[in-house]
């Protein structure tokens, strides 16, 4: 079981890229934090993420507002943005600028993605960059947006990336009108977030604690892929270590100390989020649902599921399809105005 990539599916990634920007000096584009775009360009998604992926040039990138000093970028390095903030790409550091207006984000439906822009002055030294998004579920249990930083960024000097030269080889089939280039963009998009994350986790300190730093730890990684392989398994605490190779002290103290919680904890939070998957399928009765997910008991579920998620299933089962009915019209609704 490869618990990154099981974690990864099960909160439903999807990626989509929306701007090719070339920016000549001076610039300064600061981007709205993804809670006020999420309606309008990844309506379906709970949570959005931002990227940039410079492919010539350099800029600098930073949270917009944050004490931390501003990263620079070359062309070839990404910074990923997990927990949506507003943030700022810029030709000088510290420069700041009036933050982009809302309606330059949705989702067209006249014409093909990405848009490209013209940005910036007149300077001789121009910086052309990807601009795009994730998606992703957040509730009841996304263990990996916790685990990450409020602004990742990876040099592509660290190593051969490759991910900058195959998304400018698929904005050339886009501008080609090649059929599939938006879709071979958006799985480029999920690629380099996996690439991003591995990176991070190979160089996390030794002393590092979290999740992330958990799926690196050979015993607890092992913890891991036992619960993510096997979530309806009776498992104990007991049989936890004793499949791990450790001894049940041990690894209740090691899983607390990196996780936050307890192991039968983060199985039982993990369960709820499969059985939360399983319940927007309307075939599966809250009871199936229970079963697969291990529980004998429909009512034992139900308790365990209202006091990890905060209502019975019946209810997120309801609010779920609600969701999915009322559909938002706000990108046909600025296509139509031309926007």
């Amino acid at each position: 079981m490869d618990v990154l990539s099981d974690v990864l599916s099960a909160v439903r990634l999807t990626g989509a890229v929306f701007f090719d920007i070339d920016a000549g000096d001076p610039w300064v584009g600061e981007s709205p934090g993804t809670a006020e775009l999420a309606a309008a360009i990844m309506p379906a998604a709970e949570h959005v993420i931002s990227f940039h992926i410079v492919l010539a040039g350099g800029c600098w990138a930073n949270v917009s507002d944050s004490t931390d000093p501003p990263v620079w970028l070359n062309a070839g390095d990404v910074v990923v943005f997990p927990g949506g903030a507003r943030n700022v790409l810029s030709s000088s550091p510290g420069a700041r600028g009036p933050c982009n207006p809302l309606s330059m984000y949705y989702v067209p439906v006249n014409q093909s993605l990405p848009f490209e822009i013209i940005h910036g002055g007149n300077g001789p030294r121009r910086t052309r960059f990807v601009c795009g998004f994730l998606g992703c579920d957040m509730r009841p249990f996304n263990p990996l947006l916790s685990a990450l930083p409020p602004m990742l960024s990876i040099s592509a000097s660290a190593g051969a990336f490759g991910i900058p030269e195959l998304f400018a080889m698929a904005l050339a089939e886009g501008r080609g009108a090649r059929a599939g280039s938006e879709t071979v963009l958006a799985k480029l998009s999920e690629l380099m977030f996996v690439e991003v994350l591995r990176r991070h986790i190979e160089a996390l300190p030794a002393d590092a604690r979290g999740w992330l730093a958990g799926l690196r730890d050979p015993q607890l990684s092992a913890v891991l892929r036992l619960i993510h392989s096997r979530p309806a398994e009776p498992w104990t605490l007991d049989r936890l270590a004793s499949d791990a190779g450790m001894s049940r002290s041990v690894l209740a103290d090691r899983f607390l100390a990196n996780m936050a919680v307890s192991p039968m904890q983060y199985l039982t939070r993990w369960r709820m989020h499969l059985a939360s998957r399983r319940l927007e399928d309307p075939q599966i009765s809250i009871g199936g649902a229970a079963a697969e997910v291990g529980y004998e008991s429909e009512a034992a579920f139900s308790r365990a599921f209202k006091r990890q998620v905060g209502m019975p299933p019946g209810t997120w089962r309801r609010s779920g399809r609600e969701r999915r009915t009322i559909q938002p019209v706000v990108s046909q609704l600025l296509d139509d105005e031309g926007l």
